[in-house]
């Protein structure tokens, strides 16, 4: 089951910023929560330990659970090439992460929330699958009689999509370009740590 807890808790433990709300708290509180979290000195973490923290950072960016982080990590596995830029270019591949990515939500639970509830369309077709994954060309857009939701209107006209997504705002449309490599992708995590959590 993908993450439902508290936002900026988790945020704060894994040095992210999942929603705008954390990135508040964050500004203000950039230590770990709890009683020790404002602490100088902090444990030193086993080998097991930082892998374990960079998987679940990993997944929390994307919003998966356990059982499809697993799922998407065998499949990068039996690809061939690097498995470590393979995975994240998987987990960036799907819907609700390019919905994000394009600046149509603010933060990567209200792109699942909106996919779900049949806001997006994939090449003028309505797909309510999160886990999708799209294919360079691919096209996505806000179904026109949602495009009035203010979410959406307060979201596009911030938005500032990566180099690999084609946006155009006046259509509340964007295109998957490429396929990019990991070095692109905004993620806040140690990949190879992650492979060798799930390799061991």
């Amino acid at each position: 089951m993908n993450y439902t807890g508290p936002k900026v808790k988790i945020s704060r433990k894994l040095d992210l910023e999942l929603t705008p709300k954390s990135q508040k708290v964050k500004a203000r509180k950039p230590y770990p929560p709890g009683q020790h979290g404002n602490l100088k000195r902090r444990a030193k973490q086993s080998d097991y330990g930082k892998q374990l923290f960079e998987k679940q950072r990993l997944r929390l960016q994307y919003n998966i659970s356990e059982k499809q982080m697993q799922k998407y990590y065998k499949e990068a596995a039996r690809l061939v090439g690097n498995t470590a830029d393979l995975l994240v270019q998987l987990l960036e591949s799907r819907l609700d992460a390019i919905v994000y990515r394009s600046g149509f939500a603010r933060s990567i639970y209200a792109a699942r929330q909106f996919v779900s509830h049949g806001h997006i369309l994939v090449n003028s077709k309505r797909v309510n699958i999160p886990s999708y994954l799209l294919k360079p060309n691919d096209v996505i857009s806000i179904k026109e009689k949602s495009r009035n939701i203010e979410a959406f209107k307060d979201s596009i006209r911030a938005a500032a999509p990566p180099p690999y997504i084609e946006l155009e705002k006046a259509n509340f449309s964007a295109k998957l370009l490429y396929i990019p490599p990991k070095e692109e992708i905004p993620i806040i995590c140690e990949v190879p740590l992650v492979v060798e959590f799930y390799s061991r």
